[in-house]
């Protein structure tokens, strides 16, 4: 599959696989800025078109074990129709004054870009019995 992709920026790196067989891209951080709520915002320089009926997923690298971040949202949705610059959130963890962080230039995340199915719901009064059930939250093991 071809994605259009433009650099916002000159330094901007366009995102690539690390090894074959890997599902996500490597995406680099080439400006770091702070904002109101104190969080780090780490922008790529890119933008793309991905395509309608695909959906651009991203992630924090394994890595990420090794700072003291989190991303705010967890999992970015970046929907087809976006045309912005693709930018990551994190939060420092509360109380650390030294907090381990990604610089500019470093591999702050990853892009999954896959298909979605489109979905239309349909209201019904009740659901069919599974063997699951109503079961959640760690209910099918230890």
């Amino acid at each position: 599959m071809k994605v259009r992709i433009t650099k916002l920026r000159e330094d901007a790196v366009i995102p690539s696989y690390a090894k074959s067989g890997d599902a996500g891209m490597d995406l680099t951080a080439v400006s770091v800025e702070k904002d109101a709520h104190g969080n780090l915002v780490y922008g790529t320089g890119l933008a793309m078109e991905i395509p309608m009926g695909y959906v651009g997923l991203i992630f924090p690298r394994s890595s990420n074990s090794k700072t003291d971040l989190y991303l705010t949202n967890h999992v970015g949705v970046v929907d087809s129709g976006y045309r912005g610059e693709i930018r990551f959130k994190f939060r420092p963890i509360d109380g650390l004054l030294d907090a381990k962080i990604y610089h500019q230039y470093d591999r702050v995340g990853q892009l999954i870009i896959m298909p979605y199915p489109p979905v239309e719901f349909e209201v019904v009064d009740t659901l069919p019995d599974s063997e699951r059930g109503t079961g959640g939250f760690g209910s099918t093991g230890k």
